[in-house]
């Protein structure tokens, strides 16, 4: 089988390093926070390009905390995509603010720009941009909109570490970044994790305080704070891994450029990075109306491909009070029904994507071109 992401292979290249690391916090007694979750954050902020890193527990906890320290709360709006991972749209409502979605771009699959202006309202207090699959959205016309009715940009980077808009490093570029650790992700934790970068000192202040419950002095809350705390086990694999993301990028963007060739005469499309960007592929997703049919010829062969997301946010029953319908946002339900992601990893098997190719020609032959 080969999976869509081998995290035993990579902990394998890596593995005298990283247990030397979590060994050494072991030895030192020190687990929430502390000094190795310290020094990440100084060299995570600097990879991109901000003032400040605030480590958390988890990427949603970042979205969270980075809105609430932008003054979001009851009565306010975000504007946001409806495809997305759940999380995105969670962290909006856990600070009582409502979403509102506007559509993606085809072929980016990222925040439609161009629809943003109409959908801000006099409630609308922010924007959150995801950067998909580790494509990163088109900022600055985003920022440009934002800075003209007063906004505040969250970029959601959870799926595009190091990820580049014309040559500057996604997550740096709003007045928020937020990352996800997630294991799977191309900088992943060995549990759960997440980081809100930002260049201002005074919202950095108060995501470091509402992170850990708002306590200053001790038993003393001025706010109501949170448990959103990162380890120091998970910051010292974290700051290991830091230090190869460079190396698995370029692996990552190896593969895909493999993929990108041998599948350029099958009946899927393929994606197109936008100029003066730098795609980390998180995930090489492509398209096919005939994704199940695809899903399946794949998994017989032995090849793990994931859905990514085949329920768009405004359909989801959990968010059934918002009033979506279908047809409200058509380029995210086409991607909903239509995207199907390939494994990649940096150390896939060179003959992966081949065997791909020759599978999907198999599989759709009728379509083939």
């Amino acid at each position: 089988m080969i999976p869509l992401v081998d995290l035993q292979a990579q902990y394998a290249s890596i593995k005298n390093e990283i247990d030397a690391a979590v060994l050494e916090v072991l030895a030192s007694g020190q687990f929430a926070l502390g000094p190795e979750v310290a020094a990440f954050e100084e060299e995570f902020a600097a990879f991109c390009s901000a003032k400040h890193g605030i480590a958390v527990n988890s990427g949603t906890s970042a979205l969270h905390l980075a809105l609430l320290a932008a003054g979001v709360g009851p009565g306010d709006e975000v504007v946001t995509v409806p495809f997305t991972f759940i999380a995105t749209v969670a962290a909006i409502r856990y600070t009582g603010a409502t979403p509102v979605f506007v559509d993606i771009c085809p072929r980016s699959r990222t925040i439609d720009v161009s629809q943003v202006a109409d959908a801000i309202t006099p409630k609308t207090k922010a924007v959150i941009p995801v950067h998909l699959y580790g494509q990163p959205a088109d900022l600055d016309p985003l920022c440009d909109l934002a800075s003209q009715h007063q906004l505040t940009v969250v970029e959601d980077a959870s799926q595009a570490h190091g990820a580049e808009y014309r040559g500057r490093r996604v997550g740096g570029l709003g007045e928020f970044g937020c990352f996800s650790f997630y294991p799977g992700k191309n900088l992943g934790a060995y549990g759960e994790g997440g980081l809100v970068v930002t260049s201002d000192a005074t919202h950095a202040q108060t995501i470091r305080s509402l992170r850990s419950w708002a306590e200053k002095p001790r038993h003393h809350h001025a706010l109501a704070g949170f448990n959103y705390r990162m380890d120091n086990v998970q910051g010292a694999i974290l700051r290991v891994k830091l230090r190869h993301l460079g190396g698995w990028t370029d692996a990552r963007r190896q593969i895909a450029a493999s993929y990108d060739r041998v599948l350029a005469d099958t009946p899927v499309t393929v994606p197109v990075p936008l100029a003066d960007t730098r795609h980390v592929y998180h995930q090489y997703a492509v398209e096919t109306p005939h994704r199940d049919i695809l899903h399946q010829a794949l998994r017989r062969h032995g090849i793990q491909t994931g859905l990514y997301y085949p329920v768009p946010l405004h359909l989801q029953r959990c968010y059934a009070d918002l009033g979506g319908q279908p047809g409200d946002y058509p380029c995210a339900e086409a991607a909903a029904r239509t995207t199907l992601a390939l494994p990649i990893y940096p150390e896939l098997p060179k003959d992966v994507p081949d065997k791909v190719a020759e599978i999907v020609q198999n599989a759709l032959p009728a379509l083939s071109v």
